[in-house]
Parts: C-alpha cells; sequence; structure tokens
C-alpha cells in the first residue's frame, strides 16, 4: 500500500487542473512500513544513526545535469568543456535553471543556489544536439527529506526541459573525454539542533566529521551499487574529470573520495553556512534514498571503527604515496564483491534487508 505523507504535499505546479502532489511511503499486509521500501529504509538509517551515535546527518544534493538542443545560428558562445558559471547569452539554459529554483521554493524543497557548469559539449556531427550542463544545489535536511529532494528536482528538471523542447540528462557521462554528471553529497552532523563543527578549535578533525569519513573511506566501493548504478559511471571515474579516481580525504582535494570544502565566512570571520563533508563518489544514476541510507550506516561503522585515526592517516591525500589510497571500483563485478564484503554493515540494525542485498549482488554479478 502507498502511504501519502500529506505533511509535504504541494501543489502540482505543472498540471492545467488544480492537483495535489503527495510523496508516498510503502507498507506492507502487515500495515507496517514495508523493509524493502527506499523510503523505509532511509528513515531506518536515519533513526538508527540519530540513536547510536546522538546526531542527526543532514545533506544536500548538487544535482549535476546536461540540457541538450539541436544548434541554431545564435549558438556561437559554446566552448568544449567551459562555461563555469557563464551567464547568459553565453549559456542557453539559464532562464530554465532559474524557473527550477523559484518552483521548487515554492513547493518547499530547501534550495542553496544554481549556476551553468562545466561539462559543455559541442554539436556533434552524427548527433548534432549541444549538451550543457547546469548545476542545482539544495538546501540541507534531514537525510529523508534530502532524498526526497534530489528526485523532486529532477522531477521538476524533466518537466520544464520537455515544456520547452529541450533534453535533459542526469546520465554520468555523455561523451567520451568530457566532464559528466556527478551527484555529489554534503553532509552536516547535527547534534541538539546545531550544525557540528569539522574541525575544533586546535584543527583536528571533530568526532562527527572523524566517524563519517572514515566510513565513507571504507564503504565507498560498496555504496557505488546504489550511487553508480550505469555503465558509464565506470568511464566517468576512469577518466578522473572532475570525478574521484581513488579511495581517499582531502581538505580541498577535488580528485579525493572525500573532501572538507572551504567553510564561507563573512568579512568578520564569522562562518556563513555550515561546514560540510562532501562525498563525491556518487552520479546522476545514484537512487538518492538507498545511497544516503548506506551513508548513515556508513557513519555508525566509522564510530565502530577500532584504530581509527591510523585509517584517516593512511588515506589521506595529503600523505603522498601512503595516502594515495586504492582504486575505486572498474566494473559492476568488483561493485557486486565490495557490497558482499560489507554486507553487514548494510544490514546492521535491520536496515537493509537481506533480500535486498542478495538481489543487488546478484545482478551487479551478472552485468
Amino acid at each position: 500500500m502507498l502511504r501519502p505523507r500529506v505533511s509535504g504535499a504541494f501543489l502540482d505546479p505543472f498540471s492545467p487542473l488544480p492537483t495535489l502532489a503527495v510523496m508516498c511511503g510503502h507498507a506492507g499486509r502487515d500495515g507496517q512500513p514495508l523493509p524493502q521500501s527506499p523510503d523505509t529504509l532511509v528513515r531506518r538509517a536515519h533513526a538508527r544513526a540519530l540513536a547510536e551515535t546522538g546526531i542527526s546527518l543532514h545533506a544536500l544534493g548538487e544535482v549535476e545535469f546536461f540540457l541538450g538542443r539541436r544548434p541554431g545560428e545564435g549558438d556561437i558562445y559554446g566552448t568544449d568543456d567551459r562555461g563555469y558559471h557563464a551567464t547568459s547569452p553565453f549559456v542557453f539554459g539559464e532562464s530554465l535553471r532559474r524557473r527550477a529554483l523559484a518552483i521548487l521554493a515554492e513547493i518547499g524543497v530547501p534550495v542553496k543556489y544554481a549556476h551553468s557548469e562545466v561539462g559543455y559539449v559541442e554539436a556533434a556531427e552524427a548527433e548534432g544536439v549541444i549538451w550543457e550542463q547546469h548545476e542545482i544545489e539544495l538546501g540541507l535536511a534531514p537525510l529523508p527529506e534530502a532524498a526526497d529532494a534530489v528526485a523532486i528536482t529532477q522531477w521538476v528538471l524533466r518537466h520544464l526541459a520537455h515544456a520547452d523542447g529541450l533534453r535533459c540528462s542526469f546520465e554520468p557521462i555523455l561523451r567520451r573525454g568530457h566532464a559528466g554528471n556527478g551527484l555529489h553529497f554534503h553532509f552536516s552532523p547535527v547534534i541538539d539542533g546545531v550544525n557540528a563543527a569539522t574541525r575544533s578549535a586546535d584543527g583536528r578533525l571533530t568526532d562527527p566529521a572523524r566517524w563519517l569519513i572514515g566510513g565513507l573511506v571504507q564503504l565507498g566501493g560498496a555504496l557505488m551499487a546504489f550511487g553508480n548504478r550505469a555503465e558509464a559511471s565506470f568511464v566517468r571515474l576512469s577518466q578522473a574529470r572532475e570525478a574521484p579516481n581513488s579511495v581517499k580525504w582531502g581538505e580541498y582535494d577535488r580528485s579525493a573520495l572525500v573532501r572538507l570544502p572551504v567553510v564561507a565566512t563573512d568579512g568578520d570571520g564569522r562562518r556563513v553556512s555550515p561546514p560540510t563533508v562532501e562525498f563525491r563518489l556518487p552520479d546522476g544514476s545514484a537512487h538518492p534514498h538507498l545511497l544516503l541510507a548506506g551513508v548513515a550506516q556508513a557513519m555508525v561503522l566509522g564510530r565502530a571503527t577500532a584504530e581509527l585515526d591510523t585509517l584517516l592517516a593512511a588515506t589521506v591525500a595529503s600523505n603522498g604515496a601512503n595516502g594515495a589510497g586504492a582504486g575505486v571500483p572498474r566494473s559492476f563485478v568488483e561493485v557486486g564483491e565490495a557490497l558482499a564484503r560489507h554486507r553487514a554493515v548494510f544490514e546492521a540494525g535491520g536496515v537493509f534487508p537481506p533480500v535486498l542485498v542478495d538481489a543487488r549482488i546478484e545482478r551487479l554479478r551478472q552485468r
């Protein structure tokens, strides 16, 4: 059965008739939340992390997407892999992107900002389509709401693109040699309603940051089962353009699996946004609910890891050869093996049902 969550209902902005849109959970025959439901999984994982660590993990997704159209006489500005933070007339998708922000805000999806991205692809003779890349960065929200926000954002973008006669793609790679669509997630541990710092006053990683980073470097390959689900995912990672290529973490390193971004401050040095831990491995093929459920399980794993500081020292990007880190999986079979090795972590606390993990491993091994 579908269980509507009426508290998050909104008027469908694309319906010509007044229509209420609702996100739903699933219930089984017993009336309880269905264990296999992605909605159930992310809610159970979030609740378990809160109960065992005292942390309500919040997240925001960076939704990257391509807009495609046939070239015309006015398309004279674009250049391959250029256009980061460009504005019109140098990008044709600016109006659509702004309309998406307005719609998302009106229907209750928190947004941070949006901009054009680097992955411009000039029209090739065979395809004859210009692909222009954009990004919408959402606002921080508890994991279940953050997963819903990504799904709703992609829905809004597809609607707008269809109405404008454009193509909209979240594919990890549209053409080899060009930047692809990541779906990076930023995480903010919230304790007693306050966004926790990632570093203490003396510069050391705080415990919430240590747990989250330690869990992600251990489970990164296994999380690809839910965060990198397309064949093109491996192309994006192998060519390492705006994508991680090894299991490491770094302060500002964009090639790392996990990084600590710059914390924005005002003229007086006060923070204007919460510090976050960024997970750069997922791409546009990700299933946000299953992926974020796995990240919550990873944080609990990091907290329980013996010799956590040794692990962090061995995987830090600035640690030369010792910090290079193992490579990320390069095939579905390798991802399946990683999930099989760590399945107990995903199943802990009754979050991921064994039957779901079995099915995912089997499918990965057959691809």
